[in-house]
């Protein structure tokens, strides 16, 4: 059993802000689920920490276990799991994204949360790029780490300026997005490629945003008093749903 020097927990701790991952190219991973995920894919592990209740030694060249209070001092969670990893951010260059896959584009979503659940909806479905605006929220969080429960190490994404992306991406794709005043999803031509924009929490869909979408569409209410709107995660799950079932 190793002890963590206050410097090193101040280190750990501070992967919790934005300021500090995109300094360091760093962030947390937690669970024993996800952090199995993160060492079987593609990212740079770079130290695992474990309290013994689930034995990593053999798992990584780098690992340290700590006691459970150490754990607790480190973790973001309100219950601190058996096993954190330091992961570093893989690097975010545009790709050439290919036209014949359906490509999910999210416009200034807030919610770590919401994003997390996206990113997990997206790998439920196949979908193997996510494009983001600048301002939506950071996919190295922690909430959105937590959220993703491992999915983030199948999912490319991406951070860029949306409107010159779609621009450019809308003479070769259909590009879809969901509004009140769309046509009804179920009774609406999807075809199988193309890219799909989900819109803000509260605002939706922005206008400079939406004068490039080429096909509205509509989730349409089957309750006569219904909520005024759904969820960003639920539409998202309802839509990528859809498209999938459409062109199975």
């Amino acid at each position: 059993m190793e002890s963590i020097g206050k410097q090193e927990k101040k280190y750990i701790k501070s992967l919790a802000l934005k300021k500090y991952r995109d300094r360091e190219r760093l962030f947390t991973v937690e669970g024993e689920k996800s952090v199995e995920e993160f060492l079987a894919s593609s990212f740079n592990v770079h130290k695992v920490y474990y309290t013994g209740e689930y034995d990593f030694s053999n798992r990584h060249p780098d690992t340290k276990k700590i006691t459970l209070m150490d754990m607790q001092q480190i973790s973001n969670l309100k219950t601190a799991s058996a096993v954190l990893a330091i992961v570093e951010i893989p690097s975010a260059e545009i790709k050439a994204f290919p036209c014949n896959e359906l490509i999910l584009a999210l416009d200034d979503i807030q919610d770590p949360g919401n994003l997390g659940t996206i990113i997990r909806l997206a790998d439920w479905f196949g979908i193997n790029h996510i494009v983001c605006s600048l301002f939506t929220a950071d996919a190295y969080g922690p909430k959105t780490v937590q959220a993703t429960m491992g999915s983030l190490t199948r999912i490319n994404i991406i951070y860029t300026d949306l409107y010159p992306f779609l621009k450019s991406a809308s003479g070769e794709n259909h590009i879809y997005g969901t509004f009140l005043e769309g046509e009804n999803i179920y009774e609406t031509e999807l075809s199988e490629n193309g890219i799909i924009v989900m819109g803000n929490e509260g605002k939706g869909i922005s206008r400079e945003i939406a004068g490039l979408i080429s096909r509205k569409l509509l989730i349409p209410a089957f309750a006569r008093n219904a909520a005024e709107s759904l969820n960003v995660a639920m539409a998202t799950a309802i839509t990528c749903s859809e498209f999938r079932r459409r062109n199975y």
